[in-house]
């Protein structure tokens, strides 16, 4: 018998390697396409969240200096970072506390007095809540003890932060 030709014997890989190319630029395409879009300033100073795909907004924004991505959380009462995150946002130590989370009872602690901003928001004297779990240790909720400060209006397609 005589033996395959190359082409035959080889090409399987051929095509291994196309699918693989072609279900790379699909995972880049569909990481863009998925990731949040960016709040924006307008003329007056009006903080603009666009809503993402997931029916949630989120803005980028810092906790004492440190940047962080929240989650908008209207029926949070207060800005929930990780105890990996306070380390390195240099949080003090805060007042012992368990939270109430729709996933049961959980220890953290409460930090009083630090600078929290949302975009180009920022308020001082914030309360931050240290013990939120979860994957992502950059990313934080954005509560009441932020959101009660500013003027807030959500329409289908974005939420609206607005000075007083």
């Amino acid at each position: 018998m005589a033996p395959l030709p190359a082409s035959l014997r080889f090409g399987h890989l051929g095509i291994l390697a196309v699918w693989l190319a072609v279900m790379g630029v699909v995972w880049l395409a569909l990481d863009h396409y998925m990731k949040p879009k960016p709040a924006i300033v307008t003329a007056s100073g009006d903080l603009q969240i666009p809503r993402h795909r997931d029916g949630h907004f989120y803005v980028d924004g810092t906790v004492n200096g440190r940047p962080i991505r929240f989650l908008v959380d209207t029926g949070a009462s207060m800005v929930v970072v990780s105890e990996a995150f306070a380390r390195k946002a240099g949080l003090p130590q805060g007042q012992p506390m368990q939270f109430r989370t729709a996933n049961g009872t959980i220890r953290g602690s409460t930090v009083r007095d630090v600078p929290v901003s949302a975009g180009p928001l920022m308020y001082s004297a914030t309360t931050v809540g240290v013990g939120l779990v979860g994957e992502e240790r950059d990313a934080g909720l954005l509560g009441q003890s932020f959101l009660s400060r500013f003027d807030m209006s959500v329409t289908g397609k974005e939420l609206v932060l607005r000075r007083r």
